[in-house]
This record gives structure tokens, sequence and C-alpha cells, in this order.
């Protein structure tokens, strides 16, 4: 469908870049019923358009002079810049501004930006409740509240700092909820913060989009550094994007790319905001092959065109998995996704089918045989004598510890 047929403002549809030439499907059902002015609880896969959704609902609101001013709140830094490097090159053109308000960045010139009066803030909850706390900043133009990723924003122990930011804010007449994965439990708690909303269901919840190529490899635990310096130089892709667990792993599998000849960086929390930025551009500009990265990365981050996202530690969180892949064949583009999965992640494997809904079958590489032995669940440790430690807690000499002559 054409923008021109979701009866959005002609200004508006000129602002719209044009690599973006159609409404995707999240977009033709958000859109009218975010400029109709319902709440709106929106589900639909990672990739999919869910930033334009809200955003040019929210464009289209400004532009009728319907809402003042909107508040876009993302559990992420990182999924603040992306939001922002979205929708303001459209909001410029039609004269708007927009602000960013996030941690880790001088908190002095934010409320300057603030105090400008933006029509568009995008935030993480932390800052900008710290913000409202001190009264920094006027709040009372906020009509439409969006949450984006909003699982994720309950998962990271957001829901307090939701839930005062919202209460604070006494003119907000629309909120709207965006996200790929939304578990039963947490869709309860979270629609209690909208009023007679519109359900808004692009996807089968939980999926993979059908353009990602998902290839899974049985290997032994201590081959996967090996399995994926072969696979990177044989397969020759311009950009990879590696997940995995810790923050020291990454490090630790960095510095063996590099010695392997590979150009590599690592990104997690504990890198210097500049840093982490500085990596990122780095690997968006082709200066770095491999950007390897924890599960800050697993949402909010676009990379044009990225090939292949490969899972070299599979996450304990199934929904994690869909983010994480869901970083290639966005747009309707196609991509690939590889997991490298050893004997330990075999339950980790199973929550990830059952959440997808896809049979994920593991093969094996002939150069890597797989020696690990499968867990049978059964401790390594032998059983305690309980009896002999309750005899050893009753001695109290020494002499009662000498073994007896036979």
């Amino acid at each position: 469908m054409s923008f021109s047929e979701l009866t959005l403002s002609s200004a508006l549809i000129d602002a719209i870049p044009s690599e973006f030439s159609h409404a995707t499907h999240i977009q033709t059902l958000a859109i009218p019923a975010i400029t109709a002015q319902h709440d709106v609880l929106a589900l639909a896969q990672t990739g999919s358009g869910k930033t334009l959704a809200f955003g040019l609902g929210l464009i289209e609101q400004l532009l009728n002079n319907e809402i003042k001013q909107a508040l876009i709140l993302v559990p992420t830094r990182e999924l603040a810049k992306q939001v922002t490097e979205t929708i303001d090159p459209i909001v410029a053109l039609l004269g708007y501004s927009v602000a960013v308000v996030c941690g880790g960045e001088d908190v002095e010139l934010q409320v300057g930006q603030l105090n400008a009066v933006p029509e568009i803030v995008v935030a993480t909850p932390g800052r900008l409740l710290d913000i409202m706390n001190k009264q920094l900043v006027d709040t009372q133009r906020i009509e439409t509240v969006v949450l984006d990723e909003v699982d994720r924003l309950l998962d990271m122990g957001f829901w307090p700092d939701i839930q005062s930011i919202l209460s604070g804010l006494s003119c907000r007449k629309q909120t709207l909820m965006f996200s790929a994965t939304l578990p039963e439990q947490l869709e309860a708690k979270v629609t209690t913060l909208l009023n007679n909303p519109i359900r808004v269901v692009a996807n089968k919840t939980n999926s993979v989009v059908e353009q990602i190529a998902e290839t899974l490899y049985l290997v032994n635990k201590g081959s996967k550094a090996n399995v994926l310096i072969k696979q990177i130089t044989e397969h020759q892709w311009s950009q990879v994007l590696v997940f995995i667990g810790a923050r020291d792993n990454a490090d630790a599998l960095c510095k063996k790319l590099n010695k392997a000849g590979i150009t590599s960086g690592a990104l997690h929390g504990n890198k210097e905001q500049t840093e982490r930025e500085r990596t990122l551009q780095a690997f968006k500009q082709g200066e770095v092959q491999v950007l390897i990265a924890t599960d800050i990365l697993a949402r909010g981050i676009h990379v044009d065109d990225l090939p292949v996202v490969i899972n070299y530690e599979l996450p304990s969180d199934p929904s994690v998995y869909v983010h994480r892949v869901g970083r290639t064949a966005r747009a309707g583009k196609t991509g690939q996704a590889l997991s490298l999965v050893c004997h330990g992640e075999t339950e980790y494997l199973e929550a990830i089918r059952q959440l997808t809904s896809r049979s994920l079958v593991l093969e094996e590489l002939a150069d890597f045989p797989v020696t690990d032995k499968p867990s049978k669940g059964e401790s390594k440790r032998p059983k305690r004598d309980k009896q002999a430690n309750r005899r050893t807690n009753k001695k109290t000499r020494a002499s009662q510890f000498k073994s007896k002559k036979r």
C-alpha cells in the first residue's frame, strides 16, 4: 500500500525518504488507528517498520494541530538514537524538532533542549524521570506517549519509572505501545495503562521474518571460535554482527578474531558511551568487519543491508533470539542468521523452538566433528554420606579424627 492511501498529509508524504516507497503491514494497520487518536497496542516483527509506524502517526497529528508534543520512551540509549535517526529527517523538513534525553550524556544540554520545547522527545525512563523530579522541565504539553519495545522496558525494571512519568503527564490523552515480543503476563500488565486500546498484530507474535535464512550448527564449546573464523573467511561477509553473552567473552573473542586477521570490535556495557558510538560507527562505515556485542544491541540497532547475524552463544531468554536475528533482513530485505550451539545450550534452543514455532534443525560440520557429550543432568559429584557427615559433626577433639587401627 502506498503512503498516500493512508490519507496522510501531502506535506508529510513528500517528506518521507525515497527508500520508503510503500507502507509496511504494521504501518498500514497502526497509522490509521494512531491518527484517529486511539490508544494502540501494536505487535510486529523486528525490522517491519514499527518506528515509522508510530513516527508518521505522531507527525501527522502535529501537522493537524491535534497534539502539541509527543514523548517516545525507549529502553536504551542505542534505541533512542536509532529512533531519532529514523524520524528526525522527516521532522526537520516539516519545521519541527526532536530532542534526545538519555543517560551517559550532558544533562544540562538535554535540559536546554527540552526547554526549547521540541515537538517530539525521545527518552530513556531513568534520565527523564530524574529531570522531571528536579522540576527542570515543563511536561504539560505532552499529549501522546509511545512506549517502544515495551516488553524490554519492563524486563529492565523500568515499570515504576514509567508509572511515575505517566502520572506526571496531566495532559496525556493517547498512549501507544509497540513491540515484537510480548508474553501474555506482560501484556496483561501493560494494558492497564491503555484506554480502550486497538490491538494491532501485523504478524504472529514472537515470530521471525521469513526472509531470514536460519542455520544452526552443533559444535563443541571449545571449537566455537575456530568455527566462527572459518565461516567468516569462507563466506567473505562484508559485515557480521556476532552476539555473545558476557562482556569479558566479547573482548576475548575480539582479540582472537583480530589475531586471525579479521578486523573486529567489541561493544558492551563496560565501554564508555563515546567508545561505543565510535565502534558502532566504524562498523556501519565498513571500517570494522565484525562487531561482537552483548545483548545491549539486540534491540534498536539498525545497520543498512546487514547480511548476517551470528549467535556465538544462544540467549537464555528465547525472546532475545527473535530480536537478535531481527537485525538482518530488515524492511523486506533478505539476510542470514547463524547459530553455533553446543550441547550445554540445548535447553535454550528448545525454548526458542517453542516460542517461535520453528523446527530449527541442528546440522553438523564435517571439519569440526562433535566430541562433547550431552549432559545427562546428573551431578558429577559423588553422593554425600549423610551418616558420615553427622559423625564428623559430632567430633570435637583432634584425636577423634585419627584412623582406627585395623
